[in-house]
């Protein structure tokens, strides 16, 4: 759980005077599996392992495709295939 996504609220600065706070939608296991097109087993391995940006709110594992975006173009590695 080393690479844990954190809630950072964003400002609304279209409303001067009382600024609204809104969340990017997380995603659950299922859709993130299809976000990425792998098995939801497999996301659910990698977020336990720390590979995969994810938090988990209770037993759940969620994820922001934000995050798993930044991740897939940082160049993801791993043992079966190296970073070009």
């Amino acid at each position: 759980m080393g690479n844990q996504a954190v809630l950072q609220p964003v400002w609304d600065s279209r409303e001067s005077e009382s600024p609204a706070i809104t969340f990017e939608r997380v995603l659950n296991t299922e859709e993130a599996a299809t976000l990425l097109q792998i098995h939801p087993k497999t996301l659910q391995k990698m977020a336990r392992e720390g590979t995969v940006p994810a938090f988990r709110i209770g037993d759940l594992w969620r994820f922001r495709a934000s995050a798993l975006d930044e991740w897939l173009r940082s160049g993801v590695c791993s043992k079966r295939h190296s970073c070009r």
